[in-house]
């Protein structure tokens, strides 16, 4: 099998992926901009052969990257980058050069689209906050009243991530965003208050999960805009309803052969149309695993490997790897350098240092969302999650989390 991997040293935990991959004796090609030189030893190792591009936004070059591996190895069986800003790039490569074992460009619009996404939940039986398409401020304001009033939330159609997303509390707010919003695509949304709950799958060419996993998280858009400290955890076992929402919403989304990343809230108090206190309400469908370190998060969670179980997938169509039964929770916290907290560091290794499983700087790409010094420990209990959240955090962990102290 002959699979090309579009940029595979980042995010840097990606050259598992590869790895897995060539575990299970597969031709493993690279397209990326970074220099060879650049690529870890892990990832170099993975790869048959890697092929520099000065960007991958010029399209023309990574289809002559892909047109030369054809050439020299034979046909592309697998195209992908399992990164959601590469979606419509490795699509486009698919169509043109006939891969057929992923997604084409004409069903991207489902997947990227945040106003596309609502009538799909609607008709798998999901509930999901109302949203309009923005036009004009009069627009805006019969929708406001469409949803009984304040606060709404606008965020790019088409974005991963909480860049450039606005909480509008009152009319100046609202008139602020229409003069200072940049010119791509908007959706407002009725604010829902709830709790944010993932629901991660693994899914065979039918759509059918052979992992699941999920976490909870704090609002990243809040975080990033609040200037927030960051705590979330891998949960010991998906919540049931979460699991029945989150394989309609599989089939509903047409989902196969992928790693997938679906967002709910947990609503804190009814909603009507929505639900009661404790439902799970679709919030947006990422296709593509969980950002940062949340894979190995997983991993650590639930006594596996799922870049291993991702492979199989890929090349046997099923789950090889068991299941053990050993299932715990894993627990993210990353300070910020802007506050200052009552443990020092070293006092956290000493309390902690038998739990941690990941201890390092972040990136500084990454410190705006995911803070600057993190710490990832394994839990028993939820009990020992909090112990932990707190003594990193101090009380900024209720203030970022609070699901974890309800």
């Amino acid at each position: 099998m002959n699979f090309v991997f579009i940029s595979p040293n980042f995010p840097q935990n990606f050259w598992q992926f590869c790895d897995r991959l060539k575990n299970n004796g597969v031709n493993v090609l690279g397209v990326g901009d970074a220099p060879y030189d650049f690529l870890s030893d892990e990832l170099k190792a993975s790869l048959t052969e890697y092929y520099k591009v000065d960007t991958l936004e010029d399209y023309d070059a990574v289809f002559r990257a892909i047109g030369f591996f054809s050439f020299k190895y034979g046909k592309i069986d697998w195209l992908e980058s399992n990164n959601e800003h590469w979606l419509r790039l490795d699509a486009h490569l698919r169509r043109d050069f006939n891969i057929t074992t992923g997604v084409q460009p004409d069903d991207l619009a489902l997947w990227q689209s945040k106003s596309a996404m609502k009538p799909v939940y609607k008709a798998a039986g999901i509930p999901s906050a109302r949203n309009h398409k923005v036009t004009d401020l009069a627009a805006a304001k019969e929708f406001l009243e469409e949803v009984g009033g304040y606060p709404l939330f606008a965020k790019p159609d088409t974005g991963v991530g909480a860049d450039d997303t606005w909480k509008i509390e009152n009319d100046a707010q609202l008139e602020a965003f229409f003069i200072e919003k940049s010119d791509y695509p908007y959706v407002i949304e009725e604010f829902v208050t709830g709790d944010i709950y993932s629901y991660d799958a693994i899914c065979d060419s039918n759509g059918d999960p052979l992992f699941e996993s999920s976490f909870i998280c704090p609002n990243v858009a809040e975080s990033v805009n609040n200037g927030t400290e960051v705590l979330y955890y891998v949960t010991a076992d998906v919540p049931e309803q979460l699991r029945a929402l989150g394989r309609k919403a599989l089939k509903a989304f047409k989902v196969k052969n992928r790693f997938t990343h679906f967002e709910f809230f947990r609503l804190t108090e009814a909603r009507k149309g929505l639900g009661k206190a404790g439902d799970f309400v679709g919030l947006e469908v990422n296709m593509r695993p969980a950002g940062g370190y949340t894979p190995d998060m997983m991993n650590f969670a639930h006594s596996t490997d799922v870049y291993t179980l991702w492979a199989d997938m890929v090349c046997t169509n099923s789950r090889r790897l068991p299941d053990n039964g050993v299932h715990r929770y894993c627990v993210f916290a990353s300070r910020k350098d802007a506050f200052t907290h009552t443990h020092t560091h070293n006092e956290i290794l000493d309390r902690f240092g038998g739990r941690i499983v990941l201890c390092e700087r972040m990136p500084d790409i990454f410190s705006a969302a995911m803070g600057n010094q993190m710490y990832t420990a394994l839990c028993d209990t939820i009990e020992d999650v909090r112990e932990f959240s707190t003594f990193v955090l101090d009380e900024q962990a209720k203030i970022v989390t609070p699901a974890l102290f309800r």
